[in-house]
């Protein structure tokens, strides 16, 4: 059992943490102001072949394995986890483009996708159904031409600002056998958008509901089969999941760090604040728990690369482990900060809120808890 990573993980953590660092922490806080990304990045990113992390070599993409994945992710989070985040929603609906769209949707979109010149949203979520997925309700009549769409998608990162949505609809009442899955470009005739979603966290991704009214679709966007939709969309989960936990993972070792740093420089009763036992103990008790969290993911990532029958239950319990670990590590950086930790100037109170809601999307942790209870009751 080798625990190290090889050189060319190292290199590709490199690389994506210097990019990070030149190109995305030195204005993540302006973007957040703003509530966007600039478009122009995209196309920077995928330049190093972050468009298509783990799109097979021969369909153009980088081939990379879910442990790799999360290496970027994890690399990138460092400058800024809201938009690291973003790019792994994208690269979640590559993947489900390069796995099961047709040669002629493949042929007509991928190397658009690839370059990022087109952007990409998943649109699973609905007002009424969230961890209850399968309950949703966008329907998608089939016409002469192709299908008709009528329904909204709730929460949808993008909403209004990708290129190109990927969206779970309902092509029959036959539950989750009746969900299929389409591609529903920007511009599309009945496709609209809610107003920008002000939230907590993650405010420099513009977050909308993603509205379609009669919205018109040639039968070639189907992606896949019908009736597999739901199936897709749980296929790329569970390494959606090992990116969002990477994502606190790196936010939270970018606040351990500053800790660290303000700690030796900030002074009380004569003496830096890291030369008291009690805050020592608290330090330790943060750097164990990551050094858990980086080994639990891993591990969860290799069983998903290896095909292992039991890698959903690691993903979503990685998921969850991580995703608390790092919200609890942030939350306790702002403490050690003080009322220095409270200001903007800082970064920290900007990384609780942004690390806040990985304990909800991608399947919230009470719902990875179901999917592991679930696993060991089949098999006791």
């Amino acid at each position: 059992m080798d625990f190290a990573l090889s050189e060319e993980q190292t290199a590709i953590f490199d690389m994506a943490y210097g990019f990070g660092q030149e190109h995305i922490a030195p204005f993540a806080r302006q973007w957040e102001k703003d509530g966007t990304i600039p478009k122009e990045i995209w196309p920077k990113i995928a330049e190093l072949g972050f468009g298509g992390l783990y799109v097979s070599e021969d369909a153009g993409g980088s081939g990379l394995t879910r442990l790799d994945a999360t290496l970027v992710f994890e690399a990138l989070s460092m400058a800024c986890p809201s938009v690291a985040a973003f790019l792994s929603i994208h690269n979640m609906c590559a993947k489900m483009l390069d796995s099961f769209a047709s040669d002629d949707l493949k042929a007509r979109i991928m190397d658009d996708v690839l370059s990022m010149n087109t952007v990409l949203s998943y649109c699973l979520t609905e007002p009424g159904s969230g961890s209850d997925a399968a309950a949703l309700k966008t329907k998608c009549d089939r016409t002469n031409d192709g299908y008709t769409l009528n329904g909204t998608k709730a929460f949808i990162s993008g909403g209004g600002y990708s290129d190109a949505y990927v969206a779970m609809v309902r092509t029959s009442d036959d539950g989750a056998a009746g969900v299929s899955t389409v591609y529903v470009e920007d511009g599309t005739q009945g496709l609209s958008f809610g107003g920008l979603e002000d939230k907590m966290g993650w405010r420099s991704q513009p977050t909308a509901q993603v509205q379609f009214d009669n919205c018109k679709i040639p039968a070639g966007n189907l992606v896949g089969e019908e009736g597999k939709g739901f199936k897709y969309a749980m296929t790329g989960l569970d390494g959606g999941r090992l990116n969002i936990a990477a994502c606190s993972l790196g936010a939270a070792q970018t606040a351990l760090d500053a800790t660290l740093r303000y700690m030796g420089e900030r002074k009380a009763f004569g003496k830096p604040i890291d030369q008291f036992q009690g805050l020592q103990f608290r330090l330790a008790d943060m750097e164990i728990e990551m050094q858990a969290a980086r080994v639990f993911l891993r591990q969860a990532a290799w069983k998903l690369d290896s095909g292992a029958p039991d890698a959903t239950k690691f993903c979503a319990m990685a998921k969850k482990f991580v995703t608390d670990t790092g919200s609890r590590v942030v939350d306790q950086c702002l403490q050690l900060h003080g009322g220095y930790g409270y200001l903007a100037d800082y970064g920290i109170e900007k990384l609780v809120r942004d690390l806040r809601v990985h304990q909800i999307l991608e399947g919230t942790n009470e719902i990875m808890r179901v999917i592991v209870a679930r696993d060991m009751l089949k098999n006791r």
